[in-house]
């Protein structure tokens, strides 16, 4: 995305203090250099160092299920863009440590230190049992794929909660396939490109009144599943289209019939069980 692109309409920036939780992750290397146009300073946050800082910059290395260190790791912060915490489905223990007691760390540290907003990533695996090819809204009820799923629901809930019980608002981002390209048959229904990932959590961050809200974090694709509900409140239009690669990927799929295949969750629905049952 390019530096004359505009921000989305909302309060004065720049943000005082924004926190990027998991800032040495995948996402988090990707949106840090672009997160500087809207905040005077940026503060890291993962459990290991994300490297040389900016003149911007500051840096916190903590856990996110240190309640006490996430505490501190609040003091002063005006925002969070939280990409933190266990990103894969994984064996239940390992999710819930940082996607659930993290994510209540988080929110009350928030609340104690008087943030006023957060934008949570998210997931697309709430909803990905739902068969392929299957019209969403954030509103429909939710069909999670595995633990990973079920912690990103326990997160949109805590926000629900933090909002309705103190007024700290959240924009909840179901984010679809974030990647440079599409890689697969899949990902032309579900890739955000990464200049459209920069326009969503720009717009979350920056637009006003925004409440306890959920959306689809997806590309502006052709054969995108996912409904467009929420992003005229944000004023996120996303400018990437995955059809311009379907010649390339459209052979690439999962077994034909696998849950895989047949489900929105794709290779998520490929991890587990992690304990061996009966044979």
């Amino acid at each position: 995305m390019s530096d004359s692109a505009p921000l989305p309409a909302g309060p004065p920036a720049p943000i005082s203090r924004l926190l990027l939780t998991g800032a040495a992750g995948v996402l988090g290397r990707l949106l840090r250099p672009r997160l500087h146009r809207v905040c005077e300073q940026l503060l890291l946050h993962d459990r290991v160092s994300s490297g040389a800082l900016a003149a911007h910059e500051a840096e916190q290395v903590c856990d996110l299920s240190d309640h006490a260190a996430m505490t501190q790791l609040l003091q002063g912060v005006d925002a969070v863009v939280h990409l933190g915490g266990v990103s894969m489905e994984s064996p239940f223990e390992q999710v819930a440590a940082s996607n659930l007691h993290g994510v209540f760390n988080l929110y009350e540290a928030a609340r104690l230190s008087g943030c006023r907003r957060i934008v949570f990533a998210s997931s697309n695996h709430a909803t990905g049992c739902y068969p392929r090819g299957q019209a969403l809204s954030a509103s429909d009820p939710p069909r999670p794929d595995g633990y990973y799923g079920v912690s990103k629901l326990f997160g949109e809930n805590m926000a629900q909660l933090y909002w309705d019980r103190y007024g700290l608002e959240t924009v909840c981002l179901r984010i679809g396939t974030a990647s440079p390209t599409p890689e697969d048959r899949r990902a032309l229904s579900t890739w955000l490109s990464p200049d459209d990932l920069e326009r969503l959590v720009l717009a979350a961050l920056l637009a006003p009144g925004v409440g306890c809200l959920t959306v689809y974090g997806v590309s502006a694709n052709s054969a995108r599943w996912w409904s467009d509900q929420g992003w005229d409140k944000i004023g996120y239009r996303p400018q990437d289209n995955a059809e311009a690669w379907r010649s390339q990927v459209e052979g690439h799929d999962f077994d034909a019939g696998s849950p895989m295949a047949r489900l929105q969750g794709g290779s998520f629905l490929g991890l587990g069980p992690f304990e061996a049952g009966p044979a």
